[in-house]
């Protein structure tokens, strides 16, 4: 019987029957063509898309350099109120990258997070852990208050009211030469007041919250 089996045609057969291709070619000069022309396009891309791509990526690896700043003395902040200072949380970008700052004296009575050489001097942030916008302190309240959803936080910076997540950050704080106050990094913190490295506003800190938001590479360690 007659074989009926059709030959097997080869991928390459359209381009040998071209005009011009030669017999036993595996690869036509359509087809090397085709592919220079196409890693040229590549390589022409990469050109354009490599550097912005490093550009929009790099700080995300970069760890974000914080110098401490003299804010005054120890005897410029008492422990039953709050004195602002403004810092500057992002380097060379001029008003733009400043902040306040509260601070005071450390006080027994009611500060019950562990003491050591990073709070002797309490400096809280003013920015909200709703969606960071700014609070102030109401001294005849002994609260920190949010003026943009009804944040509200105690004395201690601890919240007590309305959408934040977590209690207000605070600053690393030092005392130098026996009574100059410096003021470094910001952290993050959680009900207990046990330290993180600085999260997001709306970013939990307790429970679960604090796998589910783990610290971007750039931020400052802990």
């Amino acid at each position: 019987m007659p074989d009926e089996r059709k030959p097997k045609k080869s991928p390459y057969t359209a381009d040998r029957n071209m005009p011009g291709a030669f017999e036993g070619e595996t690869v036509t000069r359509r087809r090397f063509m085709t592919a220079t022309v196409h890693g040229a396009g590549a390589v022409a891309a990469s050109a354009f898309a490599l550097p912005a791509l490093a550009f929009a990526l790099g700080p995300v690896f970069t760890r974000q350099k914080f110098d401490w700043q003299l804010v005054g003395n120890v005897t410029d902040f008492p422990t039953d109120t709050y004195i602002p200072r403004v810092v500057a949380i992002v380097a060379g970008i001029g008003e733009a990258g400043k902040s306040t700052v509260y601070m005071r004296r450390r006080n027994p009575a009611f500060d019950k997070d562990k003491p050591d050489q990073y709070n002797r001097i309490i400096a809280i942030s003013t920015r909200c852990m709703h969606l960071g916008c700014p609070v102030r302190y109401v001294e005849a309240a002994e609260r920190f208050i949010c003026p943009c959803h009804g944040g509200v936080y105690d004395f201690t910076g601890q919240r007590t009211g309305g959408p934040p997540v977590r209690p207000l950050d605070r600053f690393y704080t030092e005392i130098r030469n026996g009574n100059e106050v410096w003021v470094g990094p910001r952290y993050s913190v959680n009900s207990e007041l046990h330290r993180f490295s600085p999260r997001d506003p709306g970013e939990d800190t307790d429970g679960i919250g604090q796998y589910l938001y783990p610290a971007r590479f750039s931020t400052p360690k802990k």
